[in-house]
């Protein structure tokens, strides 16, 4: 647990103490929304303020956190869990937020070629029991079995998805398929908790981090560092005011079988770990598109990475196998 802790510390928020008048710089931590490190941070006039504001965005996200949650059951609520539970039984009534992110992750699918699918579940399951098994027992850690995952990955279409809005329901209608929203949930979460805060505040949700404007009065920029794949000294700082700069790499939540590290990023199309680059970093205003964006183009060649940046206004910094880093062009 303590690598992956480590690993998921992808992207470092560097802060100066300026402040605007009459404000101060105040910061808190949460480690109990997503699996991963919270980072708060915002200009408010006294302690207790941002502490209060502070408090509602962590309450909010851990709300997320509990909708969203495939491994775990809360008492009370009908969670992405009871929606997998009940694949193949019958529609499960289910929150409003739900149905709104499943939504823009099929607009995700869509927009991505399929590179981005939180319908196959299975097979995701399939390397998440083989990680957790490896980082327990790395002597012993194994690969899924491929038979195993060519079956699940029959079971990943979105047309056993059926949303109903107007019920409010999601019922899978494949007994077999399940959904995992992992790649898009953090920053979708981050998003809609940026949309309903005041301007001058970051949050940094393991690797996901958005600014809702300047950290001052005087318009300066937070400072986000993106770090090195190898460890070491980070790639680049980046200053950001407003909208969210979002890294995936392969140096993320992997695990060791034979001397080779396998990470969490799975390509639709092969099975197995994406091995095109070491990392990407997304320059994009809404933070769940520019999570989506991050291993779409993790998944896809620098050109056809590139034509998908056009779509969205977004801008990527690359790094390659080498250690090589490559921009799109509107990124200086």
């Amino acid at each position: 647990m303590r690598k992956i802790l480590i690993c998921i510390l992808t992207v470092a928020i560097m802060l100066s103490v300026a402040g605007c008048s009459g404000s101060k710089k105040f910061q808190v931590t949460y480690l109990d929304v997503f699996d991963t490190v919270t980072q708060i941070t915002g200009m408010a006039p006294d302690e207790e303020t941002f502490n209060t504001q502070a408090r509602q965005i962590h309450d909010t996200l851990r709300e997320y956190h509990r909708l969203f949650d495939i491994y775990n059951d809360y008492e009370g609520l009908n969670n992405l869990k009871t929606v997998n539970d009940n694949a193949g039984i019958a529609p499960v009534k289910v929150d409003p937020q739900i149905i709104a992110l499943l939504l823009d992750c099929r607009a995700y699918f869509d927009l991505t070629g399929g590179r981005v699918n939180v319908a196959m579940g299975g097979v995701l399951a399939l390397w998440h029991e083989a990680r957790s098994a490896g980082l327990d027992d790395p002597e012993n850690a194994k690969l899924p079995d491929m038979a195993a995952l060519e079956t699940a990955a029959k079971h990943t279409s979105w047309d056993s998805v059926v949303i109903d809005k107007n019920a409010g329901t999601v019922y899978l209608s494949d007994p077999d398929q399940r959904l995992d929203v992992g790649a898009v949930a953090k920053g979708w979460a981050v998003q809609r908790v940026a949309d309903m805060l005041p301007s001058g505040y970051l949050i940094s949700l393991g690797g996901n981090v958005c600014a809702t404007g300047p950290k001052d009065e005087q318009g300066t920029a937070w400072n986000v560092a993106v770090n090195n794949p190898d460890g070491g000294d980070y790639l680049r700082t980046l200053p950001l005011i407003q909208g969210s700069a979002v890294t995936s790499g392969d140096y993320q939540r992997y695990y060791t079988v034979n001397g080779v590290n396998y990470h969490h990023i799975i390509d639709p199309e092969t099975h197995m770990p994406g091995e095109l680059w070491r990392s990407v970093t997304i320059l994009c205003e809404d933070s769940g598109l520019a999570d989506a964006l991050s291993t779409a183009l993790f998944l896809l060649p620098r050109e056809d990475g590139q034509a998908l940046l056009e779509k969205c206004g977004a801008e990527a910094m690359w790094v390659d196998a080498t250690g090589e880093i490559w921009y799109s062009p509107g990124f200086e």
